[in-house]
């Protein structure tokens, strides 16, 4: 589908050094989490890919192929005009071989974040970091596209795709999905929440639509502290809202992508008096890239350990076979 598209919408796909991927899991409850594009010109999908020590992005793909993409921050990518396209896609997880898949990383990430090229573990210590470089590949082949060219999440969208009404309706003419309803339970408020609104002026809500695929979108955020809610300042046009399970992501990176750092709170959503309102439920932080080698060591000692754990027992059980 991808060679139809627009040029625009293709450099898109093909310049931004980040986007937000959208899964839906065993709960239907949509995660969120920025992840590195990879693509070329009139392919046949949008690559992304994870590590084997943390594979869940994959594995909720393999459940339920049904997932989004958001190109929504620019950051790095030479695009101006603020142009933001959500793509809605069936993903392929791609694992049949550990080894090309390993390689193909290096060769990919070394072109698209020449910027990451001093930071990789020297190579005689590299094998301790496998949990990372080799890679479970995901590839999503687009349903529907999305386009705000001027990023404006409060105008409508131009939805290059045959079933455009049952997308603006929020009726869907397949078999509706079954909603999952609000998670409930009790509130976690954290620190790194109260970053919405000023680090982070917005944020990129997710949530299902009756379809059953995730809808993303980029809408301004802010904490509102003392009732221990986040405030959604924003209605978007032609995406239906609805309430339920849903997952806010606050994200940054530097344009060369010398830094990263990213945290996702889960919770759930629902239009009150004060316009629609996320509570939170969980607050999740992400595999981030502070400055320096040593404080990166340092920050993700603990889930190197834990995703190194993850990554032999992944590998003992492709020996032991289905």
């Amino acid at each position: 589908m991808t060679s139809s598209l627009p040029q625009d919408v293709r450099e898109v796909f093909e310049r931004f050094v980040t986007c937000e991927y959208t899964t839906v899991d065993s709960r239907q409850q949509p995660i969120t989490w920025p992840v590195n594009p990879y693509y070329r010109s009139g392919a046949a999908t949008i690559d992304t890919s994870t590590g084997l020590g943390y594979p869940k992005k994959a594995e909720d793909a393999r459940r339920n192929p049904r997932v989004a993409m958001l190109f929504s921050d620019s950051t790095g990518s030479g695009i101006e005009g603020g142009i933001r396209v959500l793509v809605q896609g069936s993903a392929e997880v791609d694992d049949r071989d550990l080894v090309a898949n390993r390689e193909r990383y290096w060769r990919e990430s070394w072109e698209k974040l020449p910027g990451t090229r001093d930071m990789h573990p020297p190579r005689a210590v590299r094998g301790l970091f496998n949990w990372y470089y080799t890679r479970l590949y995901i590839k999503v082949c687009p349903e529907r596209v999305f386009v705000w060219p001027d990023g404006d999440h409060r105008s409508e969208p131009t939805v290059l795709d045959s079933r455009i009404e049952e997308v603006r309706s929020g009726h869907a003419e397949e078999p509706r999905e079954a909603h999952a309803p609000a998670a409930g339970g009790g509130i976690a408020w954290d620190r790194r929440i109260e970053e919405l609104g000023e680090r982070h002026p917005t944020a990129v809500l997710a949530w299902v639509a009756p379809d059953g695929f995730p809808l993303a979108m980029r809408v301004p955020v802010r904490p509102d502290t003392s009732r221990q809610r986040v405030l959604i300042d924003t209605d978007p046009a032609g995406l239906p809202l609805l309430e339920g399970r849903a997952c806010l992501t606050a994200h940054a990176h530097h344009p060369e992508f010398r830094g990263q750092e990213n945290f996702q709170v889960r919770g759930d959503l629902a239009r009150t008096e004060r316009g629609w309102e996320l509570t939170p439920h969980r607050m999740v932080g992400g595999f981030e890239i502070p400055a320096g080698a040593f404080a990166r060591y340092r920050r993700n000692l603990r889930k190197s350990v834990r995703f190194w754990r993850t990554a032999r027992e992944q590998l003992k059980r492709r020996e032991r076979g289905p």
